[in-house]
Protein backbone atom coordinates (compact mmCIF):
# COMPACT_ATOMS: atom_id res chain seq x y z
CA UNK A 1 0.00 0.00 0.00
CA UNK A 2 2.95 2.21 0.95
CA UNK A 3 4.40 1.56 -2.58
CA UNK A 4 1.33 3.19 -4.07
CA UNK A 5 0.84 5.92 -2.56
CA UNK A 6 4.49 6.63 -3.44
CA UNK A 7 3.69 6.07 -6.88
CA UNK A 8 0.43 8.00 -6.74
CA UNK A 9 1.66 10.90 -5.10
CA UNK A 10 4.40 10.92 -7.62
CA UNK A 11 2.09 11.18 -10.29
CA UNK A 12 -0.09 13.88 -8.87
CA UNK A 13 3.25 15.86 -8.56
CA UNK A 14 4.48 15.68 -11.93
CA UNK A 15 0.81 15.81 -12.84
CA UNK A 16 1.18 19.69 -11.09
CA UNK A 17 4.36 20.69 -12.34
CA UNK A 18 3.24 19.88 -15.96
CA UNK A 19 -0.18 21.29 -15.76
CA UNK A 20 1.77 25.07 -13.85
CA UNK A 21 4.72 25.33 -16.38
CA UNK A 22 3.52 24.13 -19.46
CA UNK A 23 -0.07 23.54 -19.81
CA UNK A 24 -1.28 26.34 -17.58
CA UNK A 25 -1.62 29.79 -19.44
CA UNK A 26 -0.14 33.07 -17.92
CA UNK A 27 -2.51 36.05 -17.20
CA UNK A 28 -2.96 39.29 -19.12
CA UNK A 29 -1.54 41.76 -17.20
CA UNK A 30 -3.01 44.93 -18.56
CA UNK A 31 -4.91 47.36 -16.98
CA UNK A 32 -6.76 49.50 -19.93
CA UNK A 33 -9.87 50.92 -19.54
CA UNK A 34 -12.16 50.50 -22.78
CA UNK A 35 -15.11 53.39 -21.42
CA UNK A 36 -16.24 54.41 -25.04
CA UNK A 37 -14.45 51.95 -27.11
CA UNK A 38 -16.12 49.13 -29.11
CA UNK A 39 -15.22 45.47 -29.31
CA UNK A 40 -16.60 42.99 -32.08
CA UNK A 41 -16.28 39.28 -30.87
CA UNK A 42 -17.23 36.13 -33.48
CA UNK A 43 -17.93 33.31 -31.58
CA UNK A 44 -18.62 35.10 -28.29
CA UNK A 45 -21.67 33.01 -26.75
CA UNK A 46 -19.32 30.54 -25.28
CA UNK A 47 -16.04 29.38 -24.38
CA UNK A 48 -12.91 32.07 -24.72
CA UNK A 49 -15.44 34.10 -26.92
CA UNK A 50 -17.96 34.61 -24.19
CA UNK A 51 -14.34 35.04 -21.74
CA UNK A 52 -13.10 37.47 -23.57
CA UNK A 53 -16.39 39.68 -24.01
CA UNK A 54 -16.82 39.65 -20.54
CA UNK A 55 -13.49 41.09 -19.76
CA UNK A 56 -13.70 43.28 -22.58
CA UNK A 57 -17.00 44.54 -20.60
CA UNK A 58 -15.81 44.66 -17.29
CA UNK A 59 -13.05 47.22 -18.37
CA UNK A 60 -16.40 49.44 -19.52
CA UNK A 61 -16.19 48.61 -23.44
CA UNK A 62 -19.56 48.70 -25.46
CA UNK A 63 -18.99 44.74 -26.99
CA UNK A 64 -20.62 43.33 -29.76
CA UNK A 65 -21.40 39.62 -29.39
CA UNK A 66 -21.41 38.39 -33.00
CA UNK A 67 -22.85 34.73 -33.19
CA UNK A 68 -25.04 32.57 -35.37
CA UNK A 69 -27.40 31.21 -32.57
CA UNK A 70 -29.82 33.48 -31.63
CA UNK A 71 -30.62 31.75 -28.48
CA UNK A 72 -27.70 31.19 -26.92
CA UNK A 73 -26.08 34.64 -28.03
CA UNK A 74 -29.02 36.30 -25.97
CA UNK A 75 -28.50 34.25 -23.01
CA UNK A 76 -24.60 34.97 -23.39
CA UNK A 77 -25.71 38.54 -23.45
CA UNK A 78 -27.64 38.07 -20.34
CA UNK A 79 -24.79 36.76 -18.38
CA UNK A 80 -22.26 39.37 -19.40
CA UNK A 81 -24.30 42.12 -18.27
CA UNK A 82 -25.06 40.48 -14.93
CA UNK A 83 -21.42 39.66 -14.05
CA UNK A 84 -20.45 42.69 -15.68
CA UNK A 85 -22.91 45.34 -14.66
CA UNK A 86 -22.28 46.51 -18.15
CA UNK A 87 -25.59 47.07 -20.43
CA UNK A 88 -23.61 48.16 -23.68
CA UNK A 89 -23.63 44.63 -24.72
CA UNK A 90 -25.45 43.53 -27.36
CA UNK A 91 -25.74 40.52 -30.13
CA UNK A 92 -26.15 40.85 -33.79
CA UNK A 93 -26.69 38.12 -35.68
CA UNK A 94 -23.90 36.42 -38.18
CA UNK A 95 -23.05 33.19 -39.54
CA UNK A 96 -19.43 32.76 -41.03
CA UNK A 97 -20.64 30.23 -43.17
CA UNK A 98 -22.57 32.72 -45.58
CA UNK A 99 -21.04 35.22 -46.75
CA UNK A 100 -24.37 37.21 -47.39
CA UNK A 101 -24.73 36.83 -43.99
CA UNK A 102 -21.30 38.49 -43.35
CA UNK A 103 -21.95 41.13 -45.75
CA UNK A 104 -25.64 41.84 -43.90
CA UNK A 105 -24.12 42.01 -40.36
CA UNK A 106 -20.87 44.54 -41.71
CA UNK A 107 -23.63 46.27 -43.46
CA UNK A 108 -25.82 46.53 -40.04
CA UNK A 109 -22.64 47.38 -37.78
CA UNK A 110 -21.61 50.25 -40.30
CA UNK A 111 -25.30 51.71 -39.73
CA UNK A 112 -25.87 51.71 -36.06
CA UNK A 113 -22.19 51.71 -34.37
CA UNK A 114 -19.86 54.97 -35.25
CA UNK A 115 -16.88 53.30 -33.94
CA UNK A 116 -14.94 49.94 -33.90
CA UNK A 117 -11.30 49.84 -31.99
CA UNK A 118 -11.62 45.71 -31.76
CA UNK A 119 -11.88 43.40 -33.72
CA UNK A 120 -11.51 39.67 -32.31
CA UNK A 121 -11.99 37.07 -34.99
CA UNK A 122 -12.80 34.33 -32.06
CA UNK A 123 -15.11 32.00 -33.76
CA UNK A 124 -14.00 28.58 -35.21
CA UNK A 125 -15.17 25.10 -35.60
CA UNK A 126 -14.01 21.43 -37.13
CA UNK A 127 -15.61 18.67 -38.41
CA UNK A 128 -17.64 17.93 -42.11
CA UNK A 129 -19.83 19.90 -44.49
CA UNK A 130 -19.73 23.21 -47.07
CA UNK A 131 -20.43 26.56 -46.28
CA UNK A 132 -23.62 28.07 -48.05
CA UNK A 133 -21.57 29.15 -50.93
CA UNK A 134 -20.14 25.47 -51.39
CA UNK A 135 -16.81 26.62 -49.51
CA UNK A 136 -15.40 23.32 -47.50
CA UNK A 137 -16.79 24.36 -43.72
CA UNK A 138 -13.27 24.83 -42.05
CA UNK A 139 -11.74 26.80 -44.73
CA UNK A 140 -14.97 28.97 -45.09
CA UNK A 141 -15.66 29.94 -41.46
CA UNK A 142 -12.14 29.87 -39.99
CA UNK A 143 -10.83 32.10 -42.45
CA UNK A 144 -12.76 33.31 -45.57
CA UNK A 145 -15.59 34.58 -43.34
CA UNK A 146 -13.20 36.32 -41.35
CA UNK A 147 -11.82 37.81 -44.08
CA UNK A 148 -14.25 39.51 -45.82
CA UNK A 149 -15.46 40.19 -42.23
CA UNK A 150 -12.45 42.22 -41.61
CA UNK A 151 -11.96 43.78 -44.83
CA UNK A 152 -15.38 45.36 -44.35
CA UNK A 153 -14.40 46.92 -41.33
CA UNK A 154 -11.12 48.04 -42.29
CA UNK A 155 -12.75 51.83 -43.20
CA UNK A 156 -14.51 52.21 -39.26
CA UNK A 157 -11.53 50.62 -37.74
CA UNK A 158 -9.20 53.77 -39.46
CA UNK A 159 -11.61 56.19 -38.36
CA UNK A 160 -11.06 55.18 -34.88
CA UNK A 161 -7.34 55.39 -34.57
CA UNK A 162 -5.49 53.16 -32.91
CA UNK A 163 -7.03 49.93 -32.87
CA UNK A 164 -6.86 45.99 -33.05
CA UNK A 165 -7.39 43.12 -34.60
CA UNK A 166 -6.99 39.94 -32.76
CA UNK A 167 -7.31 36.31 -35.02
CA UNK A 168 -7.30 33.78 -32.94
CA UNK A 169 -5.26 30.47 -35.05
CA UNK A 170 -3.52 27.67 -33.01
CA UNK A 171 -0.36 25.40 -32.62
CA UNK A 172 -1.72 23.44 -35.49
CA UNK A 173 -1.01 25.93 -38.19
CA UNK A 174 2.63 24.10 -37.89
CA UNK A 175 0.72 20.95 -40.01
CA UNK A 176 -1.37 22.87 -42.18
CA UNK A 177 -0.52 23.57 -45.76
CA UNK A 178 -2.01 25.64 -48.22
CA UNK A 179 -2.40 24.16 -51.89
CA UNK A 180 -4.13 26.59 -54.45
CA UNK A 181 -4.18 23.81 -57.00
CA UNK A 182 -6.57 21.88 -54.61
CA UNK A 183 -8.54 24.87 -53.42
CA UNK A 184 -9.14 25.81 -57.21
CA UNK A 185 -10.51 22.23 -57.74
CA UNK A 186 -12.49 21.60 -54.82
CA UNK A 187 -13.32 24.81 -52.74
CA UNK A 188 -11.21 23.75 -50.04
CA UNK A 189 -7.64 23.05 -48.64
CA UNK A 190 -8.68 19.22 -48.73
CA UNK A 191 -9.86 16.80 -51.47
CA UNK A 192 -12.67 14.83 -48.78
CA UNK A 193 -14.62 14.32 -45.76
CA UNK A 194 -13.32 12.00 -43.96
CA UNK A 195 -11.89 12.26 -40.12
CA UNK A 196 -8.43 13.39 -41.25
CA UNK A 197 -9.39 15.47 -44.22
CA UNK A 198 -11.69 17.36 -41.49
CA UNK A 199 -8.81 17.70 -38.91
CA UNK A 200 -6.38 18.74 -41.93
CA UNK A 201 -9.04 21.62 -42.86
CA UNK A 202 -9.01 22.64 -39.51
CA UNK A 203 -5.03 22.93 -39.60
CA UNK A 204 -4.98 24.54 -42.89
CA UNK A 205 -7.52 27.32 -41.89
CA UNK A 206 -5.31 27.89 -38.83
CA UNK A 207 -2.27 28.25 -41.66
CA UNK A 208 -4.71 30.49 -43.39
CA UNK A 209 -5.20 32.43 -39.75
CA UNK A 210 -1.58 33.21 -39.63
CA UNK A 211 -0.87 33.71 -42.97
CA UNK A 212 -3.68 36.29 -43.20
CA UNK A 213 -2.69 38.53 -40.31
CA UNK A 214 0.95 38.83 -41.76
CA UNK A 215 -0.39 40.56 -45.09
CA UNK A 216 -3.00 42.64 -43.15
CA UNK A 217 -0.28 44.24 -41.41
CA UNK A 218 1.80 44.37 -44.20
CA UNK A 219 -1.26 46.43 -46.14
CA UNK A 220 -2.24 47.82 -42.87
CA UNK A 221 1.64 49.50 -41.93
CA UNK A 222 1.21 53.21 -41.27
CA UNK A 223 -2.76 53.16 -40.98
CA UNK A 224 -2.88 52.96 -36.84
CA UNK A 225 -4.31 49.44 -37.05
CA UNK A 226 -2.26 46.79 -35.62
CA UNK A 227 -2.97 43.30 -35.80
CA UNK A 228 -2.22 39.79 -34.32
CA UNK A 229 -2.73 35.90 -34.35
CA UNK A 230 -2.24 33.53 -31.35
CA UNK A 231 -2.44 30.07 -30.27
CA UNK A 232 -4.89 30.03 -27.16
CA UNK A 233 -3.67 27.24 -25.47
CA UNK A 234 -5.37 23.51 -25.98
CA UNK A 235 -8.79 24.34 -24.30
CA UNK A 236 -11.29 22.26 -23.28
CA UNK A 237 -14.07 24.18 -25.36
CA UNK A 238 -17.43 23.51 -27.62
CA UNK A 239 -15.14 23.62 -31.16
CA UNK A 240 -15.11 19.35 -31.34
CA UNK A 241 -19.06 20.08 -31.08
CA UNK A 242 -19.57 19.18 -35.13
CA UNK A 243 -17.45 16.21 -34.38
CA UNK A 244 -18.96 12.56 -34.62
CA UNK A 245 -19.63 11.15 -31.03
CA UNK A 246 -17.62 8.36 -31.15
CA UNK A 247 -14.53 10.81 -31.07
CA UNK A 248 -15.88 13.18 -29.13
CA UNK A 249 -16.00 10.13 -26.39
CA UNK A 250 -12.48 9.51 -25.36
CA UNK A 251 -11.60 13.53 -25.62
CA UNK A 252 -13.49 14.00 -22.04
CA UNK A 253 -11.89 12.88 -19.60
CA UNK A 254 -8.64 13.84 -21.44
CA UNK A 255 -9.82 17.42 -21.63
CA UNK A 256 -11.33 17.54 -17.68
CA UNK A 257 -7.35 16.57 -16.57
CA UNK A 258 -4.94 18.48 -18.90
CA UNK A 259 -7.14 21.38 -21.47
CA UNK A 260 -7.46 24.90 -20.04
CA UNK A 261 -10.51 26.19 -19.33
CA UNK A 262 -12.36 29.36 -20.96
CA UNK A 263 -10.52 31.53 -18.59
CA UNK A 264 -7.26 30.56 -19.07
CA UNK A 265 -7.89 30.00 -22.95
CA UNK A 266 -8.62 34.13 -23.49
CA UNK A 267 -5.61 35.29 -21.88
CA UNK A 268 -3.71 35.21 -24.75
CA UNK A 269 -6.18 37.19 -26.82
CA UNK A 270 -6.69 39.60 -24.53
CA UNK A 271 -2.70 40.37 -24.40
CA UNK A 272 -2.91 40.81 -27.99
CA UNK A 273 -6.18 43.10 -27.47
CA UNK A 274 -4.94 45.27 -24.41
CA UNK A 275 -1.80 45.02 -24.06
CA UNK A 276 0.28 48.80 -24.22
CA UNK A 277 3.51 48.76 -26.58
CA UNK A 278 3.35 45.66 -28.85
CA UNK A 279 2.02 47.39 -32.11
CA UNK A 280 5.30 47.16 -33.74
CA UNK A 281 5.15 43.53 -33.53
CA UNK A 282 1.78 44.04 -35.77
CA UNK A 283 1.37 40.87 -38.05
CA UNK A 284 2.93 38.42 -35.34
CA UNK A 285 1.93 35.37 -33.70
CA UNK A 286 1.58 34.86 -29.86
CA UNK A 287 1.32 31.70 -27.41
CA UNK A 288 1.06 32.03 -23.60
CA UNK A 289 1.34 35.93 -23.64
CA UNK A 290 4.28 36.46 -25.51
CA UNK A 291 6.04 36.38 -28.81
CA UNK A 292 6.32 32.99 -30.82
CA UNK A 293 8.20 31.72 -33.97
CA UNK A 294 5.86 30.11 -36.65
CA UNK A 295 6.40 27.45 -39.00
CA UNK A 296 8.50 28.14 -41.69
CA UNK A 297 5.05 27.65 -44.13
CA UNK A 298 3.77 30.67 -41.80
CA UNK A 299 6.24 33.13 -43.18
CA UNK A 300 5.88 32.86 -46.34
CA UNK A 301 5.46 36.30 -47.51
CA UNK A 302 4.11 35.03 -51.39
CA UNK A 303 1.92 32.57 -50.19
CA UNK A 304 0.60 35.17 -47.72
CA UNK A 305 -0.23 37.75 -50.60
CA UNK A 306 -1.50 35.05 -52.91
CA UNK A 307 -3.97 34.19 -50.23
CA UNK A 308 -5.28 37.46 -49.93
CA UNK A 309 -5.28 37.72 -53.48
CA UNK A 310 -7.65 34.54 -53.79
CA UNK A 311 -9.80 35.29 -50.99
CA UNK A 312 -10.55 38.57 -52.28
CA UNK A 313 -11.96 36.98 -55.41
CA UNK A 314 -14.30 34.29 -53.59
CA UNK A 315 -15.64 36.64 -52.08
CA UNK A 316 -16.00 38.66 -54.49
CA UNK A 317 -13.91 41.75 -53.49
CA UNK A 318 -12.21 42.21 -56.45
Amino acid sequence: MSLFLVYLAGVIGLYIIIYYNVIKCCTCKSTAVLKGKTAIVTGGNTGIGKTTALDLAKRGARVILACRNKRRAESAVFDIRRESGNNEVVYMQLDLSSLKSVRAFAEMFLQTEPRLDLLINNAGMIGPGRTEDGFGMAFGVNHLGHFLLTCLLLDRMKEAGRSRIVNVAALLHRLGTVSFTTLAAHRDLVTGQRTWDNFQAYCNSKLCNVLFTRELANRLEGSGISCFSLHPGVISTEIGRNMSWWLRLPLVPIAKLFFLDAEAGAQTTLHCALQEGIEPLSGRYFSNCALQEVSAKARDDAVARKLWEVSERLCGLS
